[in-house]
């Protein structure tokens, strides 16, 4: 399949070593697209779940197309976020095209884009980690469950459904969290007069303009790689919200034969083959 030129492809929420991350989804989906620029919205790396030393061959296959990325240019911008807040300490790091930051700030066609997480507006997580963490561990175990509900329903013909997505449309508190989170990242985006505000963190993918007395903003969330399977995509001077759930031609795409073996890894032994992937990434090419 011919690779779709993107300008700017922004993914966050990923959540590779978890039991609900999509990676084979992922892959499918970045094997698909060539970017000029590679916005990594947080949360792509699960650093809190690492405890459970669940770390499938999937899981490194993303890391390592990302980083055959940045072997060949691409820019690459690792925005760090709650779950993957160990690199914090890393901002600032930069090696050829790939970056460790807290926060993005492009111009791209005379617009002002800000991209960040979204984590800082958390309240949990600013005052009670631990609840956060607990939760963390809760909607992963549900995701599980969901998987194993969805395999019984598509037995008996029916289609899926996400228990964790009709528990937030449901619960007001939720809905409003979500509504607050939105309006406080489009107000501080139009005290700083950017075009465009790009966030991640509470797993809903959205564009939509938001207008208050101050003016005008257009909020972004590129979703995840849990539940909604989504990305955002900027090309021709437009952004686009990708659905995976409705690429067929990606969906449908031929996966390499490879049998998935769990690869048990303890925190210290990933972050290993990480840096022994960097440095193989960083050894200067000989030239034939």
């Amino acid at each position: 399949m011919k690779k779709r030129p993107v300008d700017i492809v922004v993914i966050s929420d990923v959540h590779l070593g978890t039991y609900g991350c999509h990676a084979k989804e992922l892959l499918k989906y970045l094997k698909s697209i060539k970017p000029k620029e590679v916005i990594l919205n947080g949360d792509i790396i699960d650093i809190w779940q690492f405890s459970k030393r669940y770390w499938p061959k999937s899981h490194m296959k993303v890391i390592k197309l990302i980083m055959e990325w940045i072997s060949k240019g691409v820019k690459v911008h690792y925005i760090t976020g709650n779950h993957d807040e160990m690199l914090r300490k890393f901002v600032g790091f930069k090696l050829g095209s790939f970056t460790i930051v807290n926060k993005v700030l492009l111009t791209v066609d005379d617009k002002k884009m800000w991209f960040f997480h979204g984590d800082v507006f958390d309240v949990t997580m600013q005052h009670s980690k631990w609840i956060a963490k607990l939760g963390a561990k809760g909607y992963d175990l549900l995701i599980v469950l969901n998987r194993m509900v969805n395999s019984v329903s598509k037995k008996f013909g029916k289609g899926p459904v996400s228990m964790s997505k009709k528990i937030k449309n449901s619960v007001k508190s939720a809905v409003k969290f979500i509504n607050n989170f939105e309006q406080i990242a489009a107000d501080i985006a139009i005290e700083n007069e950017y075009d465009y505000v790009v966030c991640g963190h509470i797993h809903q993918p959205e564009m939509r303009e938001i207008k208050t007395a101050k003016g005008e903003v257009m909020y972004l969330n590129s979703g995840d790689w849990i539940e909604n399977l989504t990305a955002l995509e900027y090309n021709n001077s437009e952004w686009v919200l990708y659905k995976y759930l409705e690429d067929t031609l990606v969906i449908n795409e031929e996966e390499e034969e490879d049998s998935e073996q769990m690869e048990m890894l303890e925190k210290n032994q990933l972050f290993e083959s990480l840096v022994k992937e960097f440095q193989i990434l960083s050894e200067p090419k000989s030239q034939d």
